[in-house]
C-alpha cells in the first residue's frame, strides 16, 4: 500500500513537472522575476534583458524558418528586437551572405548571352526583397508591432523613396548579365505600376523582362496562389525559372516549384 501511495505520487509530480515546463511562457516568466525583493533588482534587470531577447531572436529565428506562421503583428515586447536587428549591420551581413549564395550558386550556368537561349527565367519580389519599407517603418515607428495600414502604406509607395536593399542591385545585375530574364512578381497593386517602375529605376534596377502586379482579378486569391498562378503562366510560355528570391514563403509556395529559392530575412509581417 505504502509502495503505491509512493508511486502514485512520484507520477503525479514527474506529471505536474511536464505540464508546468510545455505551459512555460517568457512574460509569465519575467512577471516572477520582476516581483522579486528590491535588493535583487539589478539582477533581475540583466535576467529580464538577457531573458527577453532570447526569447524575441528566438521567436525572430522561428519566423525565418517557417515555424511560426500567419502571425498578424510581431509580439509587442518582441517589437524592438525586431527593430533592432532589421536596421543592424547583422541584417544586412545576412542579406550578402544570401547574395553570396546565388552567385555561387550561378558559378557553373550561364557565363554570358552567347551560351543562353534566351528562356533561362529568375524572379524576384520587389518589397524588402529589391526594394526596402525599412523607412516607411522608421517613420511610422510600428515594426510589425501594428497591422499594416495599407492606405498608408500605398500613398508611402507613391513617394518613390523606398530604397535598394542591401546588395540587391549587384546581385540583380549579376543575374541579368548572364543572359538571365529576369521577371518581377509583385502583391503590388496594379495601379501602384507608375511609382512602382519610377521607383525601380531611381534605386538602380533596370532592364526586366516583365513586371507582374496584381489586377482586380488577383485581389481575393491568396498571394501563395497569385505567384504560383504566374510562374504556371511562365512555364507555359516555356521559360525555365531557375530560381525565385523573395522576403516572404509564399512567394515559392504551390507549383511549379523553381529549382532554387532563396530567402531574404523579414520579420515584420508575414504575407500568406
Amino acid at each position: 500500500m505504502d509502495r503505491s501511495i509512493f508511486l502514485s505520487l512520484a507520477l503525479a509530480s514527474l506529471l505536474i513537472g511536464v505540464v508546468s515546463a510545455r505551459d512555460w511562457n517568457i512574460l509569465n516568466h519575467l512577471k516572477s522575476l520582476g516581483s522579486s525583493s528590491p535588493s535583487q533588482h539589478g539582477l533581475v534587470s540583466s535576467g529580464l534583458s538577457t531573458n527577453l531577447k532570447r526569447y524575441c531572436e528566438s521567436w525572430r529565428f522561428n519566423v525565418e524558418v517557417h515555424n511560426i506562421r500567419n502571425f498578424d503583428v510581431v509580439p509587442q515586447e518582441c517589437v524592438s528586437h525586431v527593430q533592432n536587428y532589421m536596421t543592424s549591420s547583422q541584417y544586412e551581413d545576412d542579406v550578402e551572405r544570401a547574395v553570396d549564395e546565388v552567385i555561387l550558386h550561378f558559378g557553373s550556368m550561364c557565363c554570358g548571352k552567347s551560351k543562353c537561349d534566351g528562356m533561362d527565367a529568375w524572379i524576384f519580389d520587389i518589397d524588402d526583397t529589391l526594394l526596402s519599407t525599412i523607412p516607411y517603418h522608421k517613420s511610422n515607428g510600428f515594426f510589425g508591432g501594428e497591422k499594416l495600414n495599407s492606405t498608408k502604406f500605398e500613398d508611402w509607395i507613391r513617394k518613390r523613396k523606398a530604397p535598394s536593399v542591401p546588395h540587391m542591385v549587384k546581385l540583380y545585375h549579376e543575374i541579368r548579365e548572364r543572359g538571365i530574364k529576369i521577371f518581377l512578381i509583385s502583391s503590388r497593386k496594379e495601379y501602384l505600376r507608375s511609382a512602382t517602375v519610377d521607383n525601380l529605376i531611381q534605386a538602380g534596377y533596370y532592364g526586366w523582362s516583365n513586371l507582374i502586379l496584381r489586377g482586380l482579378e488577383d485581389e481575393q486569391k491568396e498571394v501563395k496562389q497569385y505567384k504560383a498562378e504566374k510562374r504556371t503562366w511562365l512555364t507555359s510560355l516555356g521559360y525555365r525559372v531557375l530560381g525565385v528570391m523573395a522576403d516572404q514563403w509564399s512567394s515559392f509556395a504551390g507549383c511549379p516549384l523553381p529549382k532554387r529559392t532563396f530567402k531574404l530575412p523579414n520579420s515584420i509581417y508575414y504575407v500568406a
